[in-house]
């Protein structure tokens, strides 16, 4: 029995109306490198039964706190009935890329079933006219609720649910025991709720007025609503001054999502990104991502006639898991804030102006610390949280991109090789544009999530995606690369830096051929010698006159006393 974090329970909590939280991916698989060269729905769900040990939230469901007064838990159950999570449909004919789209669209927009644990799975055959693809591929959607799993996690855990050899065999797999919580009674729970209140009072006094102070340091947008939310949601808070900040433009994103959503998917070759990094320095491969997402959106929008003056920013994920990126620890995330520079049409010049606000973004996360949002919601009750995220964050925000390093070798389902997999990532009230991306096996791919009111045309939107990438890459190309520049420079600093040296030995031997006090040290030793000798003897005759003069001085003084000495009598005697 595990009690979620604040964050986790923040997805919970978020999660109403027609926004739903949760998260998938969407595989692709050749079944022609299985044993047999096909394989069977039956041997899909036989491979996952075998799995369910290997990751807690295959076997995890919620149970809630009594009139929500707390956090709920997750609870182990033994018994899990693979059939339900696991279904099996097909696409109808002809089976192409745009009905695979609309499917998982379709599927995206149904919420979870919280009475079950939080994970389902669906196998769709009927890919046949979709380019590309060998006979008889299918389809895999796997979608989890987000207070389970991060985008960090989510790539452990397809990693867990997939094997990197065709040939591993079902019963090659090492299961760990399976554990079973017995069910929490009321009374369990509300005694919970009270050691857990207990202990947050005090946690929310170290919350200090220097936490505050720093959110408005560094200027954050968030910080001038910081302590009003608080205080509307009954929380004792402190005043911060207010600082500058400005909010981004209005956009057809901005908006409240309705309950249908949209999903395209884009492959971008990594080589041709990493092509990008080497022409442009000081960029990453996460900056580039976000020029070319900034590029598309610029584009959709021109079409439209919507283009705003100002550029829009989006929401970027940052995992604070460090170098263990597994491990039962729920939500490590934080939340950073980056422009798009939409404003700006030349594809080379806005990621540079990315890459700068990426610096200044980090530097600022630096100061304020990548765990101060999760801090605040482990604290905050969760009608709080619901209110700092929604009246202080999302505004600051238009859309939301991310991307995720997944593993550069295959993975197989049950013997199949996955050809591609993509993110299909959170659509929500104002943010209604999702751009996600996952590296795998050389490609970048990329899948968009929308609200189908606020985006009706996606494969357009796949088309500028596209078209960005292209003109970054046509752009980049004309420039001389980076590396091989500072290579080719590298041998002329040596020979530039070598030279003055020599020179300066040369010089050197030369004064020590003529240097009269390395050839007569003796005779340089002997006038130095007499040079400190007359000095001495000039400093001993100014002490002696000094004395012979005082010794006079006081001579004089003593002469004068005597002869007053002498008058005073006499001068008694005239008088009487």
């Amino acid at each position: 029995m595990k009690q979620l974090s604040g964050t986790d329970n923040l997805f919970l909590q978020l999660e109403h109306g027609n926004q739903y939280m949760h998260v998938a991916g969407l595989g692709i698989y050749d079944p022609s490198t299985a044993p047999g060269g096909s394989v069977r729905f039956k041997e899909i769900l036989e491979f996952f039964e075998a799995r369910l040990d290997l990751a807690p939230v295959f076997r995890r469901r919620l149970v809630t706190v009594p009139l929500d007064l707390d956090r709920p838990y997750w609870i182990e159950d033994g018994d899990i009935d693979v059939e339900f999570h696991v279904r099996h449909i097909a696409l109808p004919q002809p089976g192409d890329w745009r009905q695979l789209c609309i499917q998982v669209a379709r599927l995206h927009s149904r919420p979870l079933d919280r009475s079950k644990p939080l994970w389902e799975v669906y196998v769709i055959e009927g890919l046949d006219n979709i380019q590309g693809l060998p006979a008889g591929s299918f389809a895999l959607y796997i979608k989890f609720h987000h207070a389970a799993v991060d985008g960090e996690a989510g790539t452990e855990l397809m990693k867990a649910i997939h094997s990197f050899s065709p040939d591993e065999a079902v019963d090659e797999i090492e299961k760990p025991p399976r554990f079973r919580d017995r069910e929490p009674s009321p009374i369990e729970l509300g005694t919970r709720t009270l050691i857990n209140t207990a202990q947050r009072v005090p946690k929310f006094a170290r919350f200090s007025l220097k936490t505050a102070t720093r959110l408005a340091g560094v200027g954050s947008s968030y910080a001038s609503q910081l302590m009003s939310v608080l205080r509307e949601a009954g929380v004792p808070s402190v005043e911060i001054r207010k600082p500058k900040g400005r909010r981004p433009p209005v956009t057809r994103f901005s908006g409240r999502v309705s309950a249908h959503r949209v999903v395209e998917l884009d492959g971008l070759p990594l080589e041709g990104m990493k092509n990008i990094r080497n022409k442009v320095a000081g960029s990453t491969l996460n900056d580039i991502f976000l020029a070319v997402v900034g590029g598309a959106v610029r584009a959709y929008l021109d079409d439209k006639g919507e283009l705003p003056d100002r550029s829009l920013t989006a929401q970027v994920p940052m995992t604070t898991r460090g170098a263990d990126k597994g491990g039962d620890v729920g939500n490590q995330i934080a939340i950073g804030v980056m422009p798009l520079h939409t404003e700006i049409a030349d594809p080379i010049d806005r990621l540079l102006a990315i890459s700068k606000g990426s610096d200044k973004a980090k530097a600022t996360m630096a100061v304020v610390g990548k765990d101060l949002a999760a801090n605040l919601f482990d604290l905050l009750p969760a009608a709080a949280s619901e209110l700092v995220t929604k009246r202080m964050m999302l505004p600051t925000m238009n859309i939301v991109v991310s991307n995720v390093r997944g593993p550069d070798v295959a993975m197989y389902m049950a013997g199949a090789r996955m050809v591609n997999f993509a993110p299909v990532s959170v659509a929500m009230d104002g943010l209604g544009l999702n751009v996600t991306g996952f590296s795998y096996h050389g490609t970048m791919w990329v899948c968009s999530v929308a609200c189908r009111e606020m985006m009706p045309d996606p494969a357009f939107f796949s088309e500028c995606l596209q078209a960005s990438f292209a003109a970054m890459v046509r752009a980049a190309d004309a420039l001389p690369d980076v590396t091989e520049a500072a290579k080719a420079q590298s041998p002329v600093r040596r020979r530039k830096s070598a030279t003055p040296r020599k020179a300066k030995v040369r010089k050197a031997a030369v004064r020590k051929k003529k240097s009269p006090a390395r050839e007569r040290p003796a005779a340089k030793a002997k006038a130095v010698a007499g040079t400190r000798s007359k000095s001495r003897a000039k400093s001993m005759a100014k002490t002696k006159m000094k004395a012979r003069t005082k010794a006079r001085t006081k001579a004089k003084v003593r002469a004068g006393a005597k002869t007053k000495a002498g008058k005073k009598p006499k001068a008694k005697q005239k008088a009487a």
